[in-house]
């Protein structure tokens, strides 16, 4: 930012001011007021003025005083004093500038020439001043040398320790009566030039003439660049750099601003809080009329929830209404003149000055274009601190939003609109992604379409150059193409006729068919059409259908569509087409298609940065819905269930209403085990392990469990569907029967029911809470959730509403687990609470990714993938698993490049390596990411297949990581890679608690790694990592062959003198051993006989 001087001449400074009076001045531009007649005050001029001001400019209080303004000359006369005038006045401060003064004198009078600095704090110096008398008589022209000091002129270094930020800096020369009077007091002639001021570190360095002392030097080279740098800061904010699908529902996108860090900067949006200047842009494409009396465009919320400045809203009429907050709590609010038109981009302007506001619209399509402008000017004044609440694009807490879609959305925080306004071009984003073309595509498809299913069944007899009826001639005449050509096109085109027949079938056979039944035999015929392929290249041929699907309404077809161009499986690779696709899904409130795009904003891809915010929404939208769909089960919902292609004892818990394992589950549950008829209650309420949701057969078993075997699990989940009537007819008073017998039995869950049996049925808070507290106590997380929508909302009896007790016990639940209670946290998280809870935007979307991916939508095409996997249709299987795999979940990416990785005989080789590369490289994006992952992606970074060179350090993190995870295959690799000659990082090392081997002998490290491989208490991986070790133990015998030798040879030597040393010592007691046993039995012998 930079202190602008509007100045055409150096030498004639009061011929453009003179000539700067007879242009019109706007109330945005410029104030003026005339204080005396000979007194011109500029109290302020804002950027976009005056010609070719810069964006960037210091609101400044320049005192320009003309005397006799109506002279034309550059001189001021004055009977009583005389004149006077600057040559050669300089630009900026320089540090000695030779400045000629032109004056003259009517009477004996003094000449003055200063320079006046002024700061950001409100206080003036003047840092040069130089006088001399002036007599009577002819014009004369004196040389002044002025010099400006070092800390105006240059950067801040070993000698100018300082250099001060400056407001503004004038050159003026006056004359007055004595060397006291100032230019302001006396009715004298004078003139003032505004200088040019850089920030001090913007400044040059000075050439100094002085040699330092050589320590001096020293620590200033050493020191230069640690010197502070200016602040790279833009006054211009953006809230939305991509497009973001609004379903009309209470979602946004959750923006918050911070003070500036730049001092000047900072102050400037201090001042203007209570006179603002600002100004906001914002793309919008509205699909539908607003069904409320208000939708949200961009809402300005305090820590109070209250709309402040600025907040504008779409109408039901279509018009827009601008709101904004004045310093004595009121609000004020105006409407457009103008309408938003449905199916266009629009860029809707708002720029307020003060009390004046100017909204404007402009809006394209194709080569039409339509701009509008209105003003209004508010009563009072208003109010702007945008560091405090929040901003939201789209819908908030209270207000829905548009049904359509945002684009770019730009803050100008203390500067008005650019000049380059003026241009409506959408942004690039708008036009690659083409939202609007897509609209137009399919709007001509299904007029040709339908036309001809028309023609066919009302069997209209045509003309001979027409293949329409009159009446679609009619809607169709400002169509770029005639009837005929119309015709043409459709009938060339061979994808068009085949769903033309299928349409013209379906009205003969039922009379009448709309789009979306259209759509949805299309997109059953495009997957029929996949499971009987053998290969991929059937996804070619079948896309077009894809698409038409699509059009038609079906948003199944337009996720898939967008995934495969995603992925580029069967199909060439096409980024924006697939982001299109999925917010066309998307904005129609398709939850997979919502996923996606909350992961894709989420962690980025090739033409989109990470957006958390942007994400957020996306995932907050289907994180409520999981909510919605978990309390109504219905046949299109499965449970999620964590599961990879390579775990075969998940794989073998699978089953399905014909298998053996559901079957014996079925006898042990009629056999009276507990434990077997929660399992078969659980799979057929949930559709849980591959069996189809059957609520009212599921509550026969949870029946027979509680009134039969009394099981405290059974009567929990009989009560909850009595309480609910799910399945069964609603029967409260049977439900807290079995619920009171549920909690005599130390069941927790049943205290949290009844207390919500308290709270919605008998209106006893008291009761209900006290429950909830014991049930807390111990670790329930339905109890800490209903806790803490209590004091959310004033509930809790004899406590005020406390939304920092709610947010603390919101993540007790959601720690332990309780969808509701992760929403709620991350609801927080995202908004904060003032004074108490920062906000956490990143955390706030990872629980809100996790409550998504419960959904039980979700779920189905995870048990279809799966499903299709045991029947040995690869290709399906992948299809199903692809879709949830672009949608971020985990197992699925981990199947996709399983699958590829299966089937690689089936498959291109480089098609293979790019499945698994990129599907691998998801997967253990995870929080915790499969060891297999980790070893698969740590085997394509050491082959040079995958990325055309070797990454032995990525490998090895991998493997480590792996390790870490009690894998042995992680140990046997990272073995493996020391074992070929390649040294391990210190890193990996050090995280291993090898890193003191590291300079030891190789085969010492190799052994221990092998050793750690055995130790895993892996049966599959003890053999193998045996055979490693022993090999490794015979390579370092081989290479310490000699040692070895000489060590066998001494301790050959040494066992044989041992050997030889122990024989002769035995040698020799043996004799006297045998002679003192003769002598025994001598003695014996003869005492046997004298007796």
């Amino acid at each position: 930012m930079r202190i602008w001087r509007n100045q055409t001449n150096n030498a004639t400074i009061c011929a453009t001011v003179h000539n700067e009076r007879s242009k019109k001045l706007h109330f945005n531009q410029m104030k003026v007021a005339l204080f005396k007649p000979n007194i011109l005050m500029i109290v302020g001029f804002r950027g976009g003025m005056m010609g070719d001001l810069p964006k960037r400019c210091f609101c400044l209080c320049l005192y320009v005083i003309i005397s006799q303004m109506s002279l034309p000359g550059c001189l001021s006369r004055s009977s009583s004093t005389g004149n006077v005038a600057l040559v050669d006045a300089p630009g900026e401060p320089v540090s000695s500038c030779p400045l000629r003064v032109k004056y003259s004198c009517f009477q004996s009078s003094v000449v003055h020439v200063q320079v006046l600095v002024s700061f950001d704090t409100g206080s003036t110096s003047a840092v040069f001043h130089k006088s001399w008398t002036c007599e009577p008589g002819h014009s004369r022209t004196r040389l002044v040398n002025v010099r400006f000091p070092d800390w105006l002129v240059y950067r801040p270094d070993w000698i100018i320790h300082g250099s001060d930020w400056v407001l503004s800096c004038l050159l003026r020369a006056w004359i007055g009566p004595d060397e006291s009077t100032g230019p302001g007091r006396f009715p004298g002639t004078s003139v003032t030039v505004l200088l040019d001021i850089q920030s001090p570190l913007s400044r040059p360095f000075k050439q100094h003439q002085l040699c330092a002392k050589w320590d001096t030097d020293f620590l200033w080279r050493v020191r230069r660049d640690d010197m502070p740098q200016c602040l790279e800061e833009n006054e211009v904010a953006s809230l939305l750099s991509t497009i973001y699908a609004s379903t009309g529902e209470r979602y946004g996108i959750i923006k918050t601003l911070q003070p500036f860090r730049n001092e000047v900067l900072e102050g400037l949006r201090i001042k203007s809080i209570y006179y603002p200047w600002f100004a906001v842009s914002l793309w919008v494409l509205v699909e539908k009329p607003c069904s409320n009396p208000l939708c949200g465009l961009l809402l300005h919320i305090d820590s109070e929830d209250n709309y402040v400045t600025p907040t504008m809203f779409l109408t039901d009429t279509g018009k827009i209404h601008v709101q904004v907050h004045g310093d004595a709590r009121y609000s004020s609010a105006f409407l457009s003149s103008f309408k938003v038109p449905l199916h266009q981009w629009c860029r809707i302007s708002l720029e307020i000055l003060g009390r004046v506001a100017t909204i404007s619209i402009a809006c394209t399509e194709g080569q039409q274009k339509f701009v509008s402008t209105a003003e209004h000017v508010f009563g009072k004044n208003i109010m702007l601190d945008d560091t405090q609440g929040y901003f939201v694009i789209g819908g908030g807490k209270f207000v829905r939003g548009i049904e359509g879609y945002y684009g770019p959305a730009t803050y100008y925080r203390i500067e008005g609109l650019p000049a380059d306004q003026a241009e409506i071009d959408p942004p690039p984003v708008i036009s690659k992604v083409n939202i609007t073309g897509w609209f137009q595509s399919c709007e001509n498809f299904k007029s040709e379409l339908f036309l001809s299913a028309l023609d066919d069944s009302l069997a209209v007899r045509r003309s001979s150059d027409s293949c329409l009826d009159t009446y679609t001639e009619l809607q169709m005449n400002h169509s770029t193409l005639n009837s005929t050509e119309q015709c043409m096109f459709f009938e060339s085109n061979p994808y068009r006729r085949q769903a033309a027949q299928l349409t013209k079938l379906l009205s003969q056979k039922y009379g009448r068919v709309n789009a979306s039944a259209v759509g949805r035999i299309l997109y059953a015929l495009v997957l029929r059409k996949i499971s009987t392929a053998h290969s991929l290249d059937v996804i070619t041929r079948v896309m077009p259908f894809l698409l038409q699907s699509g059009c038609l309404g079906d948003n199944r077809a337009l996720h898939l569509a967008s995934v495969l161009y995603s992925s580029g499986f069967g199909v060439r690779r096409q980024t924006y087409k697939a982001w299109l696709l999925a917010l066309l899904a998307a904005q129609k409130d398709w939850r997979l298609a919502l996923l996606r795009l909350g992961h894709m904003h989420h962690v980025g891809d090739l033409e989109v940065t990470p957006d958390r915010d942007l994400s957020y929404a996306y995932y907050i939208n289907i994180a409520r819905q999981t909510s919605i769909d978990q309390k109504n089960p219905s046949p299109q919902q499965t449970f999620v269930e964590l599961i990879r292609l390579n775990d075969e004892e998940i794989l073998k818990a699978q089953t399905n209403e014909n298998h053996d394992l559901f079957h014996w589950l079925k006898l042990q549950a009629r056999s009276g085990v507990a434990e077997a008829e929660q399992a078969m209650g659980r799979m057929l309420f949930w559709g849980q392990q591959g069996v189809s949701p059957d609520i009212q057969t599921a509550v026969k078993h949870y029946e027979r469990g509680a009134v039969k075997l009394h099981d405290p699990v059974s009567m929990y989940d009989y009560a909850i569907v009595l309480l609910t009537g799910q399945g069964v007819p609603k029967d409260v008073q049977k439900a807290v029967t079995f619920l009171k017998k549920a909690i005599e039995q130390g069941f927790v869950p049943a205290i949290t029911a009844l207390g919500w049996y308290y709270e919605q049925y008998e209106k006893d808070y008291e009761k209900a809470v006290h429950l909830w507290e014991e049930a807390d106590a111990k670790g329930h997380p339905d109890a800490a959730i209903n806790l803490g929508v209590f004091y959310s909302q004033g509930l809790y009896p004899g406590q005020p509403a406390d939304q920092f007790k709610a947010y603390k016990y919101y993540l007790k639940s959601a720690q332990r687990g309780h969808l509701n209670g992760g929403i709620e946290l991350a609801d927080i998280w995202i908004h904060g609470i003032p004074g108490r809870v920062a906000r956490r935007p990143a955390d706030a979307v990872l629980w809100v990714k996790w409550a998504s991916e419960q959904n039980g939508y979700l779920g189905t095409v995870l048990r279809n993938g799966l499903n299709a996997y045991f029947r040995g249709d690869w290709i399906m299987s992948l299809i199903y698993y692809l879709s949830a795999a672009e949608s971020g979940f985990e197992a699925a990416q981990f199947n996709v490049a399983y699958l590829c990785e299966l089937n690689s005989v089936s498959l291109d080789p480089a098609l293979v390596t790019q499945c698994m590369l990129r599907y691998y490289n998801m997967s253990i994006q995870a929080q915790d990411p499969a060891p297999y992952a980790l070893i698969r992606m740590g085997d394509l970074f050491c082959g040079e297949q995958a990325l055309g060179r070797k990454e032995v350090s990525d490998a090895a993190e991998l493997y480590k990581q792996a390790a870490l995870k009690n894998e042995p295959q992680g140990w046997y690799n990272l073995g493996l890679l020391v074992q070929s000659g390649e040294s391990l990082p210190f890193s990996v090392l050090s995280e291993l608690n090898l890193l003191h081997l590291h300079l030891t002998d190789r085969q010492m490290l190799l052994s221990t790694l092998y050793q750690r491989c055995r130790e895993t208490n892996s049966t599959d991986a003890y053999l193998p990592c045996t055979l490693a070790l022993f090999s490794a133990h015979l390579q370092s015998l081989q290479l310490h062959q000699d040692t070895a030798v000489k060590l066998i040879a001494t301790v050959s030597a040494a066992v044989g003198a041992l050997s030889f040393v122990f024989g002769l010592i035995k040698w020799r007691t043996t004799p006297l051993h045998q002679t003192s046993q003769s002598q025994t039995s001598a003695s014996s012998q003869t005492q046997e006989e004298e007796s």
